[in-house]
């Protein structure tokens, strides 16, 4: 039987199967987005689907703590876009 990866949401800390986060990718050129394959390359960083949490990580500079940059507001507006159409397709 295949592994499946184990991936902690950066705002509540519990432990999920890696295909069952939202994950955000920061990749080499600086861009900031939703990655909804969860294998795009650069950085990650994984919520769950709690609309909780969701709205912790966006609204509490969560993206910038988790990439360790400054993020403009219009990309914290895109990714926030992107990850309710997902979190309500998931209903």
């Amino acid at each position: 039987m295949k592994k499946i990866p184990q991936r902690t949401c950066v705002i509540c800390h519990s432990k999920f199967d890696k295909r069952d986060l939202l994950r955000i990718v920061s990749d080499k050129s600086g861009e900031i987005f939703f990655d909804s394959t969860g294998k795009a390359n650069g950085r990650g960083a994984y919520v769950c689907t709690s609309e909780a949490c969701v709205d912790q990580f966006l609204n509490k500079n969560y993206l910038e703590r988790a990439f360790k940059r400054k993020v403009d507001k219009e990309v914290v507006d895109a990714v926030r876009q992107q990850l309710m159409e997902k979190v309500k397709m998931n209903k």
